[in-house]
């Protein structure tokens, strides 16, 4: 998804140069940058000021940006990493925001000359350029992280992938609906699993389950597979239960997660030729990344048959740098605004 509120004739480099606003909005909370740059090819990227904001707090985007301008000085830009499908009137089409999204009218809301949307996760795949290595958790593979392709992929709110790929001193980014794809089972419990999910919706996708939606969809699935009453309605019930192991249907329902996780990125990484790591990013990882690292996701991932080999040459980091969508908003506005300046 990428689009443009046009704004009025002016210098790309210009744009780049000066502060502007980057925000990276999500189904649950909104993050919030005010961006400087230098000059160059690759400028550092400076985020001078930051707020976190909950959607269900605000009546819209507008509302949000509005505030964060109220404490900032003014700009002219603003870039908007978002999920879903942006249409050529410049709205948004999600099943994860809690209210309409669009950009024409926060442009002419908020007086913005130009405002910029892009995949959010298209946005955190232009962000590992910027990923330092006391920033990530490494859960399988070398620690050098090799050229090539690069998967940036993350569940929260719901399931967003990328594919990161550098070209010279610019890269490309393949942005993807990967989360829509069906959800594919391996085991008799995930097959158990998948049946009793099927017979309340006619597609189960892997965000039905790699999400903190999907991790409660689990869990009630299985209660039911189980033949016991869910205790717990909340994502972040079943996450605590299962990490203090309090509940060990909680806990199960983890390990499910966490298995299904593995398979469905070792799929990913052999569909889209990565050879350049895996960043899993997203709101719910870092909160149970003791209980990844002791659960079968790396046993998962390498379950490929005769490719197990080549997933052991790819690493894959758990990334936990919160403004990470926000810099790679930041980082995709910089990169488009300096090929429009190479090609004027």
């Amino acid at each position: 998804m990428t689009a443009v509120v046009p704004p009025q004739q002016s210098n790309c480099h210009e744009h780049a140069s000066r502060p502007f606003f980057a925000a990276d909005v999500g189904g649950t909370h909104v993050r919030v940058g005010l961006i400087q740059t230098g000059d160059g090819d690759r400028p550092a990227i400076d985020v001078l000021s930051y707020r976190k904001y909950r959607c269900a707090d605000y009546p819209g985007l507008d509302a949000i940006l509005s505030d964060f301008a109220s404490h900032n000085p003014t700009v002219a830009d603003c870039v908007i990493a978002t999920a879903g499908y942006a249409l050529a009137d410049g709205s948004v089409i999600s099943a994860n925001l809690p209210w309409p999204l669009s950009s024409r009218k926060i442009r002419e809301d908020l007086g913005f000359k130009s405002v910029y949307l892009v995949n959010d996760f298209e946005a955190v795949a232009h962000a590992a350029a910027h990923i330092d290595d006391n920033q990530v958790l490494q859960l399988t593979g070398p620690s050098q992280t090799p050229a090539g392709p690069t998967l940036v992929i993350g569940p929260g709110t719901g399931l967003g992938a990328a594919l990161w790929i550098p070209a010279g001193t610019h890269s490309m980014v393949l942005p993807t609906e990967a989360g829509q794809a069906s959800l594919a089972a391996t085991t008799e419990l995930e097959m158990a699993v998948l049946q009793q999910m099927l017979r309340t919706r006619p597609h189960v996708s892997i965000e039905h389950a790699l999400s903190g939606p999907g991790l409660l969809n689990l869990y009630n699935a299985l209660c039911a597979v189980r033949d016991i009453t869910p205790i717990h309605i909340t994502p972040d019930a079943v996450s605590a239960a299962a990490c203090d192991g309090s509940d060990p249907h909680a806990v199960e329902a983890l390990h499910l997660f966490c298995g299904i996780l593995g398979s469905t990125i070792g799929d990913m990484a052999l569909l889209y030729g990565v050879q350049g790591g895996i960043y899993l990013a997203g709101g719910i990882l870092p909160k149970i990344s003791q209980f990844l690292l002791n659960s079968t996701f790396v046993e998962r991932f390498l379950n490929k048959g005769p490719m197990r080999k080549a997933l052991q040459s790819i690493p894959v980091k758990l990334v936990e740098h919160g403004q990470l969508g926000v810099i790679g908003a930041a980082s995709w506005y910089l990169e488009k605004s300096a090929k429009q300046a190479h090609a004027a």
